[in-house]
């Protein structure tokens, strides 16, 4: 039972005798174990050395055991530091075998994953074990996550990870969303919104991505998703979003309902839902005012701006540069 912290079989027998006994003499030792005089004593001399042990009488050798629990103590924490370094080259000893096995094999590569359930799974393993960023492109629809239902962001965001989401400018004109994005910017999401996407995708700390392939759209069969590692496929992954996230126009929270209102954050956030693509009837939504208002909020920014168009308020507000982010600290940020 205690070959893992050093005590051989022997040793151990031998020691739980002179527990039992609370001290003996090698003679006695040898006699009831059926051992050798001279294997007793290389025994007894082992256990002395590693502290089980120790002698009671000079003129003639007894052995008495040391308190179990101070005399394992030191054996129990080599023998987890030892397990612990024995952890740490296996887990070397995986990643160079992954390594070379996706050198060798493009199915380590990608892997295909089918299913709802197990789509979203992954998506939550993603997040819990992200530690520096998230990218996502947010399609409108939802094929195994509604943005609504995306927690495990909020815990990360909480960890200090950062979060830079697109999101397809269809989405933010279904039910609810925009209300749902101001949530992630004030909670420390970097949000975008971009005309279209080409597909959806979550990258996570540059090692890995999800991208939903296949989905029926007769809503037969389950959908699938790729499960890609680190490889030129994923540098691609990665480059496709940055150029994205370039033309990307920012988008900003609004006041929370509670807040006193502050009209220069009121219209910057009125400017980047604008500027976004959001129809004024989904502003109007949003801001919790009629139509008409949003659009005479729009016709008054566009006087003061001294422009003609809406695209003209548009290239001023970001020549301006109302709507630029700030600059992120050390990390945080997130939503979906």
């Amino acid at each position: 039972m205690l070959n893992a912290i050093g005590v051989t079989g022997d040793e151990e027998q031998v020691y739980r005798l002179i527990v039992g006994t609370f001290d003996a003499r090698p003679d006695q030792v040898a006699g009831r174990l059926g051992l050798s005089p001279g294997r007793v004593a290389a025994i007894l001399g082992s256990l002395h050395a590693k502290g089980l042990v120790s002698r009671v009488a000079a003129d003639e050798p007894r052995y008495a055991p040391s308190p179990p629990d101070v005399a394992f103590g030191p054996l129990l924490m080599r023998g987890q530091e030892s397990l612990e370094w024995a952890r740490s080259a296996v887990s070397q000893l995986v990643e160079e075998y992954r390594g070379g096995a996706r050198r060798r094999d493009a199915n380590q590569l990608v892997e295909v994953i089918t299913g709802r359930a197990a789509i979203r799974q992954q998506l939550t393993t993603l997040q819990v074990g992200v530690r520096h960023e998230m990218r996502w492109f947010c399609r409108a629809g939802h094929i195994a996550m509604a943005s609504g239902e995306n927690s495990e962001e909020y815990e990360a965001l909480a960890r200090g990870v950062t979060y830079r989401v697109i999101y397809e400018r269809a989405m933010l004109e279904e039910p609810g969303m925009i209300e749902n994005v101001d949530t992630g910017i004030r909670a420390g999401e970097i949000a975008r919104s971009a005309t279209t996407l080409p597909i959806r995708m979550a990258i996570a700390d540059d090692t890995i991505a999800l991208c939903p392939l296949v989905q029926n759209l007769d809503g037969s069969g389950e959908p699938t998703a790729a499960l890609v590692r680190e490889s030129s496929l994923l540098a691609a992954l990665i480059a496709l979003f940055e150029s994205y996230w370039e033309r990307a126009w920012p988008l900003r929270a609004g006041e929370p309902e509670a807040a006193e209102a502050v009209p220069e954050t009121d219209e910057r956030h009125l400017l980047s839902l604008l500027v976004a693509g959001v129809t004024d009837k989904a502003i109007a939504t949003r801001l919790g005012v009629s139509h008409r208002t949003v659009q005479r909020r729009i016709h008054d920014l566009m006087s003061q701006m001294n422009v003609q168009t809406r695209m003209q308020l548009g290239w001023e507000v970001s020549r301006l540069g109302w709507l630029d982010e700030p600059v992120p600290g050390p990390v945080g940020t997130g939503n979906r």
